[in-house]
């Protein structure tokens, strides 16, 4: 199995969830990454880079299954850019292709192909478009947002929220959109890699239910026993100064796009397909005491 975008915090979890089924991987790595989160067993570390097509045919020579969790609209890395989620998948169905690649499992996103206005939406569903065109078998995964720990400032910056009683709300009341736990997900990469009955397929993933922003802090609220307040995140209501950094930040005004797709009430997830090839769908209250767990607001159970 060939996993791009192995060292981010998805990819890390989708890598493990491979080796857990006993998979070996080769994990494609951009120079300069942090390789700590992958796994010591199992794992073949290869320097290549989504812009860099020589690289890439090199990478997919010989592999099962290619899986893609690579994104650059995230910016994670200075430098990183929607090209990469644009020319770069490009580049990587084209050496898919070329190699005669038995199966692609690619991350997308939910209702991707409804929200043309949102760039880092529509690239997915040209991803997915790219692929049906040139022939590579492949399943396409499209989750809702992930309700889990944030890395780095956006934690603390999570945290900071969390001890004034608050939590960003995506939706206002009655419009509500799908969440799901990034363990699960990366599960149900590892399961398509060989998953007969999903081939060419485009699955929605979610929990049990969808919520809209003051469900989830009452959900919240009794998870930690105390009270936590929705704060909108998008619309009128959103803090000034993310309308400030959109008027001047290509990845703030892609941010503030998806914000005004999610007042729609199109992202929704419908999990009938995710139930019947991937086993019953999660509780979402089970993300969000996780997510309270690795922000270390909840105390972590031990196993058995």
């Amino acid at each position: 199995m060939l996993s791009v975008g192995a060292t981010g915090d998805l990819g890390s979890r989708t890598v493990r969830a491979l080796r857990a089924r006993g998979l070996r991987v080769r994990a494609l790595v951009r120079p300069g990454s942090d390789v700590r989160r992958l796994p010591t067993e199992g794992i073949e570390v290869v320097a290549g880079d989504l812009l860099d097509p020589p690289s890439l045919a090199r990478a997919v020579q010989g592999v099962r299954a290619v899986v893609s969790t690579a994104i650059g609209y995230s910016r994670r890395r200075k430098g990183d850019s929607l090209r990469t989620d644009t020319e770069g998948n490009r580049n990587l169905v084209l050496a898919a292709k070329d190699a005669g690649v038995p199966r692609f499992v690619f991350l997308s996103i939910l209702a991707c192909d409804q929200a043309p206005d949102v760039p880092h939406f529509w690239a997915k569903k040209l991803t997915e478009d790219a692929l049906q065109q040139a022939g590579v078998p492949f399943v396409a995964l499209r989750p809702g947002a992930f309700l889990a720990s944030p890395q780095g400032r956006f934690r603390e910056w999570m945290l900071r929220n969390f001890a004034k009683g608050r939590v960003m709300a995506m939706t206002p009341a009655g419009i509500r959109i799908t969440y799901i736990a990034p363990e699960e997900v990366a599960r149900a990469l590892a399961m398509a890699v060989d998953e007969p009955r999903a081939v060419g397929e485009r699955i929605d993933l979610g929990s049990d239910r969808p919520l809209s922003g003051p469900e989830l802090a009452e959900m919240l609220s009794g998870l930690l026993g105390r009270r936590i307040e929705p704060r909108a995140m998008f619309g009128p209501g959103a803090p000034f100064a993310m309308k400030l950094l959109a008027a001047f930040n290509p990845g703030m005004r892609d941010m503030m796009a998806m914000g005004r797709f999610f007042q729609t009430g199109k992202y929704v997830a419908n999990t009938s397909r995710q139930a019947e090839l991937f086993g019953p769908v999660p509780r979402v209250e089970d993300a969000a005491r996780q997510m309270l767990t690795d922000l270390g607001l909840l105390p972590r159970t031990s196993p058995g």
